[in-house]
């Protein structure tokens, strides 16, 4: 006589867990505005650095008692240059929260701002050509 088999439950087929956030919202909701609205204080726009995508930034001094969470971060964050796209994407805020909070940092003279380093696709024909004829006459 055979001793009888386990038969194994299937288990009920439950949806995936959605994933979360850093900021413990769920991924693809929307964030929640007067967050938003808190973190940049009451800046209605009209003294905004002219800052873009490119800009990049970097931090002169340390984060004073007084900054902000989001100031502390972006001032961590900005030892070495990054652009502001980089550090919109690596504290996960929108552009524009992220240049209010620059200009405030910019006032306080807290960060520098840089023009991004512009390289020429090709160098100027004639200077090669004048460089070469000076090396070639040593």
């Amino acid at each position: 006589m055979t001793p009888p088999q386990r038969r194994r439950r299937k288990p009920e087929e439950q949806p995936p867990p959605e994933p979360v956030t850093s900021d413990g919202g769920k991924q693809g909701e929307e964030k929640n505005p007067e967050r938003l609205y808190i973190l940049t204080g009451a800046a209605d726009g009209t003294g905004r650095a002219p800052i873009d995508l490119v800009t990049l930034i970097v931090a002169s001094a340390d984060p004073p008692p007084t900054a902000t969470p989001e100031q502390s971060a972006l001032l961590r964050l900005c030892r070495a240059p990054l652009s502001v796209a980089e550090i919109s994407a690596y504290l996960s805020l929108p552009f524009s929260v992220v240049t209010v909070l620059l200009t405030d940092l910019l006032a306080a003279e807290l960060v520098q701002a840089r023009a991004p380093v512009v390289r020429q696709a090709v160098p100027d024909r004639s200077l090669l050509e004048a460089v070469i004829h000076g090396l070639q006459k040593l």
